[in-house]
């Protein structure tokens, strides 16, 4: 079981320092085109930094497009997206940000540590990176709980134990910003809640920045600001108590479903009107 009992910061950094701080993430009508139609439409928003923000919405909504495009591996974007303070895909954000796709990106033939190892020399080649390397190496299989797995073969783990080793060479080199495409998928109850404490742990003792993916919505009351997505729009961005507070719900499922009621009467009334 991973050794984490951190509680999410009670303010966030720019309250604690008494100064703005500068969003990890900013969108200005975002847009993403696949083939004839827009995937993502025009989005406005921001990720504070330190902070867990949690992208939710029903499968097929645009959440794994939009943290492609986060992560600069999405193609056929316009409008305006900057990522720690560059424009997102700047060859200077590769080693800043930890991207874990939904699918495990593992090598099956090689061993835990071996899979980290290789990973880590990408990140911090040559000899003079050796200690740190094995350091970075150490303390991710630690992280994820993997360590008495160190030495077995990728592909002979569970399939909770792969998506953890994902995990692990994202947290390579202590990145600033960790974008989880659905990391908890397919997890026990157990090793859900545990992520969950490592989550707000790296959030809280690191200050790194992390946007979670899901659409399992009781995860949303672990997150410090959520962004409800559906259908590639953005249809709310504030905290869990922000949002059940203006939909007057009891929980953050109430009131998406609330939101999604809004804009389709909204829609309806837009077409008739036309």
């Amino acid at each position: 079981m991973m050794n984490y009992t951190g509680n999410p910061p009670s303010r966030p950094p720019e309250e604690q320092t008494g100064t703005p701080a500068v969003p990890a993430v900013r969108a200005e009508a975002l847009t993403v085109v696949r083939g004839p139609r827009a995937v993502l439409h025009e989005l406005a928003f921001t990720v504070p930094r330190g902070r867990i923000t949690g992208l939710l919405g029903p499968s097929g909504c645009g959440k794994s497009t939009l943290m492609r495009a986060i992560a600069g591996t999405q193609a056929r974007i316009t409008g305006t997206l900057d990522v720690l303070g560059r424009p997102a895909g700047h060859p200077a954000l590769r080693t800043r940000i930890g991207y874990v796709t939904q699918a495990p990106s593992v090598f099956d033939d090689l061993t835990v540590r071996q899979n980290l190892e290789y990973f880590a020399a990408i990140l911090a080649p040559g000899r003079g990176a050796a200690d740190r390397r094995r350091e970075d190496v150490t303390r991710a299989v630690t992280d994820v709980d993997l360590t008495t797995h160190a030495d077995a073969l990728a592909g002979n783990l569970s399939g909770g134990q792969r998506s953890r080793v994902s995990l692990a060479v994202a947290l390579l080199g202590a990145p600033d910003l960790l974008v989880l495409d659905e990391p908890t998928v397919g997890l026990d109850p157990v090793l859900r809640r545990d992520l969950w404490a490592l989550f707000h742990s790296l959030a809280a003792d690191r200050g790194a920045t992390l946007l979670v993916s899901s659409h399992v919505m009781d995860e949303a009351e672990r997150c410090h600001r959520l962004l409800l997505m559906r259908e590639g729009r953005i249809l709310a961005d504030g905290t869990p108590d922000a949002l059940r507070a203006r939909t007057g719900s009891e929980t953050v499922e109430e009131a998406f479903l609330h939101l999604v009621d809004e804009a389709t009467t909204a829609a309806r009334a837009k077409e008739t009107t036309r």
